[in-house]
């Protein structure tokens, strides 16, 4: 495939359905040249008719666009104790997702051949043939390089890669991503024309992570470990982070600083509807604290509140830096809705340079769930014309 059918392929992605005169005057090509390339495409199942466009006279010219059925893309995002899996077609529409797939993650070659196992089970699931999936794309959390295939948080051993083993054992093209990269790609290509170029993701989770688009690229950074948001050393807190450092953004805005809250504030003995399940396990999960937002619990509404003003801080820093025109938070702490925002946005406009921060948009995930999955779909279709 040449460099100019990519282009055509990459316009169809960026804008949708095109006429031929859009990609001759984009791509700074001739009519002729255009409707050749075109025609190819057609012929080899990349491009499809989508009809006629409207205009204020004259003939109406075809459009052309992605063939939705030259074949699907797997997106699986992984987590310690579930996964999830979209299938998107060829256009990148997400056709199937398949949520909570039980599974327990371990840093063990024979965990991964199940994992895949369990993923060729969902495709059939979904009554397609595996010989139509033309790329699977793979997101874990921690230090992901994709690079190299190459997890550090999921570590196998120097002569096995993740890739390497996920590409044996599903006999496809395989691309590994950190997740909230690829909660960022996805929320980034979902907002289709409205994209922003310069876009900041948080990922609100049991951690704390960050991907960012910057000049409409997915930034990755040298090693391909950017957007350890979470390990910036901000707070002056006398507590070890997960990595061995102290005072660690995350261990006071994230969901696992949050279920340490809470479960040090029912030890003090304050009152919440988390009070009987404490007392019946001596523990609490995240999922429990969610569930007591949720059912407005002020105990849990009050953690909530401090995970979002200290969160606020550091985003303030963050648009002080990059001077970013959206920034989109997502990830599973999202369900405290304005108990989260309302302090978050307060500490950005306490922080943050006014006449930086005036320009930049604070809103949640519209993806929820589905974002890293369907990242990861959109990223492993990338790879594949790529390749082409």
């Amino acid at each position: 495939m040449t460099g100019l059918q990519k282009g055509i392929l990459k316009l169809c992605i960026d804008k949708g359905a095109c006429s031929i005169a859009d990609l001759s005057k984009a791509l700074d090509i001739s009519i002729p040249t255009t409707t050749k390339l075109l025609s190819e495409l057609v012929d080899g199942g990349f491009v499809a008719e989508m009809g006629k466009v409207g205009t204020s006279g004259g003939r109406r010219p075809n459009t052309f666009g992605l063939n939705p059925d030259a074949g699907y893309f797997l997106g699986v995002d992984v987590a310690r104790q579930h996964f999830h899996v979209a299938i998107s077609d060829f256009k990148g529409d997400v056709k199937f997702f398949f949520q909570d797939i039980a599974f327990v993650l371990e840093a063990s070659a024979e965990s991964f051949r199940t994992m895949s196992r369990k993923i060729k089970e969902v495709v059939s699931e979904a009554g397609l043939e595996w010989s139509r999936i033309l790329g699977v794309g793979i997101s874990l959390s921690g230090r992901v390089n994709p690079e190299k295939g190459f997890s550090l948080s999921y570590f196998v051993s120097d002569d096995i890669q993740l890739g390497d083993i996920f590409r044996r054992e599903l006999e496809a093209p395989v691309s590994i991503e950190n997740d909230s990269r690829a909660m960022t790609y996805g929320e980034y290509r979902s907002a289709g024309g409205q994209a922003d170029p310069n876009m900041l993701f948080i990922n609100l989770s049991w951690g704390l992570g960050m991907g960012m688009i910057l000049d409409g690229k997915l930034y990755y950074g040298t090693s391909g470990f950017s957007g350890e948001f979470g390990h910036f050393p901000l707070l002056d807190n006398n507590v070890m982070c997960r990595c061995g450092k102290i005072g660690c953004l995350e261990t006071g805005a994230s969901g696992s600083a949050l279920t340490h809250w809470i479960k040090h504030q029912l030890k003090e003995g304050r009152p919440s509807s988390l009070s009987a399940i404490y007392k019946r396990d001596g523990d609490i999960s995240l999922q429990n604290v969610l569930d007591a937002v949720e059912d407005e619990d002020v105990l849990a509404i009050e953690g909530v509140g401090a995970v979002g003003d200290t969160l606020g801080r550091g985003i303030a820093g963050l648009i002080n830096i990059f001077n970013p025109g959206l920034v989109v938070i997502g990830g599973r702490l999202i369900v405290g809705k304005d108990y989260l925002m309302l302090p978050i946005r307060t500490a950005v406009n306490r922080y943050s340079l006014s006449k930086v921060s005036t320009d930049t948009r604070i809103v949640f995930s519209k993806l929820g769930r589905s974002a890293a999955a369907i990242g990861d779909c959109l990223l492993s279709r990338d790879k594949y014309l790529s390749q082409l």
